[in-house]
């Protein structure tokens, strides 16, 4: 058996791999593959239909904020986001927290002005800024919920009157919160949510058309609002398996059942981590993220030692990045508690082993 603990593209659960495979050859009895069946046809509008049915269902989303299925990930809101919302003469403030904020904040300078309110760069990202102030006169305030690389998480929505937009492409739909507090939520879907390939993005629509520049149509949500995602060839595939993953989550419970699952998940493995001194967790305990689980060894002939016996176990994707080294696990929605406890099994023995 194959433990699947990538960051991404990541594990995906096994029905809606099934699902898809089928749709591949035959889209529900049609004779037509999911591949080659139109955008915008009947067949397709219900996929589309769904997928955001179910995802407004799911965020418990108010009539104020649309949803929108993209092309592209995390990285094309990089720029898109100051684009449509930052003009030339205004600020946007922004919290560095890791990599993925770092390249946030180099795209949106390229259309306004930015503040970095506060950044953790200092310790290598790990850990998370705590005690910034966030300009009262920002355009917004930019930050990622969880930093897939470095292994933290915010566990709590700033309080500020700014318009609020979050990078939550590593935890997206992982534990309730309340999504309509956002202005603007993107996240590519190729770790809770779906394939790799889409992005999903919800915007508060009093935001939108308020920046003096011309936009693209490409680029301007509004437009894409207006055509309801399909303002020009959408990746089919990657919608389909979005709303397959939507469909499966909904019917485990929705959000909160996921949450307790992935509690359950987070807590077996940093409890083992705390507990045996040869691995060692990298991150503030009080920042440690419930989807990606960062530790090293210090003795570098010990790692190389337990990535052999991960991967002689069927665990793949517990190489760390490369900024960070040592290992990652991730723990998305659709890994099983089963998995978890199979690793930290592992974790035991090579331990003992090594006491």
């Amino acid at each position: 058996m194959v433990h699947n603990f990538n960051a991404g593209p990541s594990i995906l659960p096994k029905e809606v791999f099934e699902q898809a495979s089928r749709a591949i050859v035959d889209y529900n009895g049609t004779g037509l593959s999911i591949l080659e069946i139109g955008h915008r046809t009947a067949l397709f509008q219900e996929v589309v239909d769904e997928a955001m049915a179910t995802a407004r269902e799911l965020m418990k989303l108010d009539s104020d904020h649309e949803l929108l299925f993209l092309h592209g990930g995390a990285s094309t809101q990089f720029f898109q986001v100051p684009m449509n919302l930052l003009n030339e003469q205004d600020t946007a403030a922004y919290l560095d927290g890791g990599v993925w904020g770092k390249k946030a904040i180099k795209e949106a300078k390229l259309f306004g002005k930015v503040e970095v309110v506060a950044s953790s760069k200092d310790r290598n990202y790990s850990y998370l800024p705590k005690g910034y102030r966030i300009p009262e006169n920002a355009s917004y305030f930019h930050y990622t919920t969880n930093n897939t690389i470095e292994g933290t998480q915010m566990h709590s929505i700033p309080e500020t009157a700014v318009p609020l937009i979050a990078d939550m492409s590593s935890d997206i739909l992982s534990r309730v919160m309340d999504f309509n507090r956002f202005a603007l939520i993107y996240a590519g879907a190729q770790k809770n949510i779906g394939a790799a390939g889409v992005n999903m993005v919800v915007v508060r629509k009093d935001i939108l058309g308020h920046v003096s520049r011309p936009l693209p149509s490409m680029m301007d949500y509004r437009e894409h609002i207006a055509a309801g995602s399909l303002l020009n060839t959408p990746p089919v595939f990657a919608i389909y398996v979005c709303m397959l993953t939507l469909r499966w989550l909904k019917q485990l419970g929705g959000v909160s059942a996921i949450e307790a699952i992935n509690d359950r998940k987070a807590a077996l493995l940093y409890d083992t981590l705390d507990r045996l001194p040869v691995f060692r967790p990298t991150v503030a305990k009080e920042d440690r993220s419930k989807m990606n689980v960062v530790f090293v060894m210090d003795d570098e002939t010990l790692e190389k030692e337990f990535l052999a016996e991960c991967k002689a176990n069927g665990m793949v994707g517990v190489k760390g990045h490369r900024n960070v080294g040592g290992f990652r696990v991730s723990l998305y929605n659709a890994m099983p508690l089963s998995s978890v406890r199979t690793l930290t099994e592992l974790m035991n023995e090579f331990a003992l082993k090594k006491a």
